[in-house]
């Protein structure tokens, strides 16, 4: 079953429930964030940088640390392109099922493997998303304590289970606005479709006179 037709009251009804959460940029501003989960991988992520570099587009990226060690060559490539990097966890698992312990252990072997990889420091990848966008208030009590920023999203096109290219950027294209913070995915699922999916979607954004920024530039409101 799939869900991307939900997603949209999803994120109005989270949104000011949650509200220490970065779901959304300035509505005033036609500001954009691109960003992408769960790679980087080391076929799906260079091919997505070539049309990222084509069109001069800065993204974000949250990673999981088993993908970094994975594919340290394809991390390399996003970081030396200044692209905003965050976590997503070692491995893919839903953060409400771990415990706290194994959850700040996630988190630093992440910020660890990145940092150590990329030669950035490690108090400059803060931003956590949620694998799955699964979490509880304990979870975001646990994040704010441990002094990492919540990154969720407004627009979720369900890229990962693969519709059909022509689906997701329709999908995008009917929910973006002012501030959105899209996520993508260039990781095993949904990575094969990403780079001509970005390469779709760009040309049309852009004409309708959105301008991309990287997350840590997207001022929430």
């Amino acid at each position: 079953m799939q869900f991307a037709p939900l997603y949209p009251f999803i994120y109005k009804i989270l949104k000011p429930s949650f509200p220490n959460c970065l779901w959304i940029g300035n509505p005033n501003s036609q500001n954009i964030a691109l960003t992408f989960d769960d790679g980087p991988h080391r076929e799906y992520t260079p091919k997505l940088l070539a049309v990222l570099d084509h069109y001069k587009i800065p993204a974000s990226f949250f990673w999981l640390g088993v993908c970094v060690n994975r594919a340290p060559e394809a991390a390399k490539m996003v970081s030396s392109r200044n692209h905003w990097i965050g976590l997503h966890g070692y491995e893919h698992h839903n953060f409400p099922l771990l415990s706290p312990q194994e959850l700040r252990n996630s988190l630093e072997k992440t910020q660890s493997v990145i940092s150590q990889t990329c030669n950035i420091p490690p108090e400059k990848i803060r931003d956590v998303r949620p694998p799955n966008g699964f979490f509880t208030p304990k979870t975001l009590k646990l994040l704010q304590q441990w002094n990492y920023r919540p990154v969720m999203w407004s627009v979720v096109p369900e890229d990962w289970v693969k519709p059909g290219i022509n689906i997701v950027v329709k999908r995008v294209l009917n929910q973006v606005q002012n501030g959105s913070i899209i996520v993508l995915h260039d990781g095993y699922f949904g990575g094969q479709d990403v780079a001509t999916t970005v390469e779709t979607l760009i040309p049309q954004l852009l004409a309708q006179g959105y301008k991309f920024v990287t997350i840590d530039k997207l001022k929430s409101t």
